[in-house]
């Protein structure tokens, strides 16, 4: 008897994640528990954390470069509704969108994949760090090329160039610990998104769910790191503002915020409502693989760094 998809184990949507299907695809059924939508994100973070370094860096440069649509979109519009505060955000998330439903590297996005694998103790300290280290080289080259574009092309009117230079300067002169709770809950919303992306199954509502989401950034006055560097990098390109001051005052709180809204308030505390039985069904040997305390903290200097999903064919 032919096993329809409702009979399919998360276990069986893994690996055929791993063999190359979408994980974000309709493979178990149109609703999934919280211990499945779980799985479902683990089984994509293996695939992510399996990419080699160069795949990772340009994957995160596509991601960076993308976000300068949303800076070039905010402006122009900005222009071209008088700073009206709804019309002017209307396109702002269009980059986002670019990123997440083309699959690209995004630091804000990572704060919740990677994340449950370490939670699991299947991927060290180390690795995670390194992980989020060579994806947030790649945002800010990507962003910083395309502030330069933005800058030095001269494909911005006066208008557009004097709109760009407000919104850049509106986050800078806004206090440090303004900046990182407004950036902490925009960490809350890109996490929040890469959950609710693997827990709907058709295209139209994942690109609603985008849509909106980063929509609530603008809205809120919220910030979101990359976009905070390519703005910052604009400014030191069109020579109205300070590298090492803009770095240290407007996109360190910026990126410290969204790594605590994203990692405390929501990987954290979906890990901890799902069921304990979580992986088990998705692990070849059992919990038996997991990393140890030293593997854990210290990575290969203690043997192993990550323990992949195994995947075998059954009989």
């Amino acid at each position: 008897m032919d096993q329809t998809p409702d009979d399919e184990t998360v276990r069986e949507a893994i690996e055929r994640s791993q063999r190359g299907a979408p994980a974000v695809g309709s493979v178990v059924r149109d609703q999934f528990e919280t211990h499945e939508v779980f799985q479902r994100i683990v089984a994509a973070a293996d695939e992510e954390a399996t990419l080699g370094t160069r795949e990772l860096f340009f994957s995160s440069l596509a991601a960076g470069f993308a976000i300068t649509v949303t800076y070039l979109l905010y402006a122009t519009m900005t222009a071209a509704t008088d700073s009206d505060p709804i019309l002017s955000a209307i396109l702002y998330p269009l980059g986002f969108i670019f990123i997440i439903l083309g699959g690209y590297q995004l630091y804000t996005e990572n704060t919740l994949p990677p994340v449950v694998l370490l939670l699991e103790r299947l991927m060290s300290l180390p690795r995670l760090l390194v992980i989020w280290s060579v994806v947030i080289l790649g945002n800010f080259t990507g962003g910083g090329f395309g502030a330069f574009v933005l800058a030095r092309s001269g494909m911005l009117s006066p208008a557009e160039a004097e709109a760009a230079t407000y919104l850049a300067t509106k986050g800078i002169e806004t206090p440090f610990w303004s900046l990182f709770y407004k950036a902490a809950f925009a960490g809350l919303i890109v996490a929040g998104v890469v959950w609710l992306v693997y827990a709907v199954t058709d295209s139209l509502t994942r690109l609603l769910v985008v849509y909106l989401a980063f929509l609530a950034i603008p809205f809120g006055n919220l910030f979101h790191s990359v976009v905070s560097f390519t703005e910052l990098m604009y400014l030191v390109f069109t020579g109205h503002g300070v590298l090492l001051q803009g770095l240290y005052g407007f996109v360190l709180p910026v990126l410290l915020g969204n790594t605590l809204g994203g990692v405390l308030l929501v990987t954290v505390v979906n890990y901890f409502q799902t069921t304990e039985e979580r992986l088990d069904i998705a692990r070849k040997d059992g919990s038996d693989r997991k990393l140890t305390d030293r593997e854990w903290l210290l990575g290969e200097r203690a043997g192993r760094s990550y323990v992949p999903i195994q995947h075998h064919d059954e009989e």
